[in-house]
């Protein structure tokens, strides 16, 4: 979607689509197997609703992966498969703001607001997060797109970011704050769609209220093709 095409929302603190960059770190098998803070599985839902919403409203999203052949695996292809032409930036460091190609990036948007999140929360998160608000930035942590080992662990590491000055958020939160306004019809039928995609409870009751309250059809969904085994079917 075209930036510019967007109302032009408020700022007065809170985040619009045109003043902030999205860094998603470190989304990889490998760090995912260590995580029980958070239910892996609602984890990888939120990220892909998160990145579906950042698609819809055009803000400059970053992807980050560390030592993807040595150690932690390919971005998860759920992920991926949100920003198929974009090359995850690959590091060494666990620390992305050591990184100089990464760093770049962010640069390059021209934002001083970075909406942050990756695996773990003590590493990945928190190292970043620091050094970018000690080089001028604002950081937004988006919290329910990151996991540590366990919630002890996440909380204390997302105590320390909070003391550094980092803002901690929820990915619906940030959605709705591009959103902003129900009467913006262009951004308005998608998310709802990622609502109803993503949102669990929520996304059931605004199913339940367009077809209840508003008499609106209900939503349609692909039909599940069954994976064929190819040297099966070709005896």
């Amino acid at each position: 979607m075209a930036q510019n095409s967007l109302a032009k929302r408020s700022e007065k603190g809170l985040l619009t689509p045109d003043n902030c960059v999205v860094t998603l770190i470190d989304h990889q098998p490998q760090m995912l197997f260590g995580v029980t803070s958070i239910d892996r599985q609602t984890l990888i839902n939120n990220v892909v609703g998160f990145s579906k919403a950042a698609r819809l409203f055009s803000v400059p999203t970053i992807l980050s992966t560390v030592e993807t052949k040595q150690f932690s695996g390919n971005i998860w292809p759920q992920l991926k498969a949100q920003f198929p032409e974009q090359t995850p930036i690959e590091r060494t460091s666990m620390n992305s703001w050591d990184d100089p190609n990464f760093v770049a990036a962010v640069k390059k948007t021209g934002r001083k607001k970075i909406v942050l999140a990756g695996l773990w929360t003590e590493v990945c998160v928190a190292f970043p997060s620091i050094q970018a608000i000690a080089d001028g930035y604002e950081v937004y942590v988006v919290e329910d797109l990151c996991g540590d080992l366990d919630l002890r662990i996440h909380e204390a590491a997302m105590r320390r970011v909070e003391q550094a000055g980092a803002k901690p958020v929820t990915w619906i939160q940030v959605m709705l704050e591009w959103q902003r306004d129900w009467a913006w019809t262009e951004t308005y039928p998608a998310v709802m769609d990622i609502v109803k995609n993503h949102a669990g409870a929520y996304g059931m009751g605004v199913e339940y209220a367009y077809t209840m309250v508003h008499g609106a059809g209900p939503s349609t969904f692909s039909y599940w093709e069954m994976p064929v085994n190819a040297e099966l079917a070709a005896k």
